[in-house]
């Protein structure tokens, strides 16, 4: 198993309109339809308004990177660029 938590460091006043984004374009449910998906929550920290945490988890690392092969993945990034100043990612194997 793979687990991934991504940290969106979104630019100020933006982490509501792309975590709307996010749900209009769908990414939580494409992503828990993929084979080998376990997990792939979104939470809104509440020491940094500007941040969003994805934690995604994989059975393992080659779905997790078949997904990164996606359609709506490739999107996603479209989203990031418009949005977040960076992105941090911790992984874990377990």
């Amino acid at each position: 198993m793979l687990t991934w938590n991504v940290t969106y460091h979104c630019r100020p006043g933006q982490r509501d309109a792309f975590y709307q984004a996010l749900c209009e374009l769908g990414v939580r449910e494409n992503s828990l339809r993929e084979e080998g998906n376990v997990k792939y929550d979104y939470f809104f920290s509440a020491a940094d308004g500007d941040a969003l945490l994805l934690v995604e988890t994989w059975t393992t690392p080659a779905l997790q990177e078949a997904h990164c092969q996606t359609a709506v993945f490739a999107r996603l990034q479209a989203l990031k660029a418009q949005y977040c100043d960076h992105v941090s990612i911790d992984k874990f194997s377990h």
